[in-house]
């Protein structure tokens, strides 16, 4: 098991890869540096391979792809999760660092939006989408998270273990950061300073497709994480619709003793039905989930247990192997 463990997810990134490498192996000398290529075009791999990193390759392209084929290879008792486009400082590393094996921080967020990004980033819908995604998954899942969408953050050994990476692409910064919330993960905040992609480095991220698909991200998992809320607001506009609909005809029954709008009794009443249903599978789905919630408990356990084991295995002849794999 390695100490610390940097992991860099890499397309096309030959303007900096070489940089980001030399930087971080200056700032914590004790770590093994990965960089996990992900079809790259260009020279990345090279390059990272010739500035010192153990460079591996993902051939599903996506960065939650990549980021599931590092969470699954490397053990470490502490990682870096860094972009390798040379925006975020290695000099916050070790702060970094030391809230996981100090603190017992399960995740450690680079926040970007307390110091230098909103000056640095020149793109305002990138600005705004970063706000919106904060303000909608605090608000829904009860974080106190100040920057959602970086690329830099550490992990424990917990965490990365018991994390299931579900998302394909760049949304799954909000994945891990909900749960993380909602299993009761420590988690702290780190201030960092950001600096724009040099001339030349182009952003991957999309930000109106990809903006869409983080949003629909923070929906899939509020019902996932939240369902009792979820379906019970589901519930509540459609008994809420069912009603507007329903008290006239009622007036009329009232008023004639008649009700000539029939089919409009009818609909209602499936809309009340149908909303009754879904407090039921929201009663029922919540039931569920406290199960899972205790179930994960136990993994945790486990896996502590294994990082135990793994830390008092020999690891020299693993750390040595990993220094020659390249290419």
């Amino acid at each position: 098991m390695d100490k610390i463990a940097v992991l860099i997810p890499c397309y096309n990134e030959a303007l900096t890869v070489q940089k980001v490498v030399t930087d971080f192996r200056r700032a914590l000398p004790e770590a093994v540096i990965y960089v996990y290529d992900n079809n790259s075009t260009d020279s990345t791999a090279e390059l990272a391979a010739a500035a010192g990193a153990v460079v591996r390759h993902e051939y599903q392209q996506g960065k939650g792809n990549v980021i599931r084929r590092m969470f699954r290879e490397v053990d470490a008792t502490a990682y870096i999760l860094v972009d390798g486009d040379d925006t975020y400082p290695a000099e916050a590393a070790p702060r970094m660092v030391r809230a996981v094996t100090e603190h017992q921080a399960d995740m450690v967020v680079g926040d970007r939006l307390s110091s230098t990004y909103y000056t640095q980033n020149k793109r305002p819908f990138h600005n705004f989408g970063n706000d919106l995604v904060r303000f909608c998954t605090n608000r829904l899942f009860g974080g106190r998270i100040k920057d959602i969408m970086t690329g830099y953050r550490a992990f424990s050994y917990r965490f990365v273990k018991t994390y299931p990476v579900l998302s394909h692409g760049f949304e799954i910064e909000t994945e891990m950061t909900i749960h993380a919330l909602h299993r009761n993960m420590q988690v702290e905040n780190v201030v960092i300073d950001y600096r724009d992609r040099p001339a030349g480095s182009e952003s991957k991220l999309n930000t109106y497709t990809d903006g869409f698909k983080v949003l629909r991200t923070i929906g899939r998992l509020y019902k996932d994480y939240r369902p009792f809320g979820f379906f019970s607001i589901l519930a509540a506009v459609l008994a809420a619709v069912s009603v507007v609909f329903f008290v006239p005809v009622l007036g009329e029954y009232f008023a004639t003793g008649l009700v000539p709008r029939f089919p409009t009794l009818i609909v209602c009443t499936c809309g009340m039905v149908a909303a009754l249903l879904l407090f039921i599978a929201g009663v029922i789905l919540s039931s569920l989930l406290t199960k899972d919630d205790r179930d994960f408990e136990f993994r945790l356990q486990q896996v502590e247990q294994w990082q135990h084991q793994s830390a008092s295995a020999p690891s020299g002849g693993r750390q040595r192997g990993n220094e020659h794999e390249t290419v």
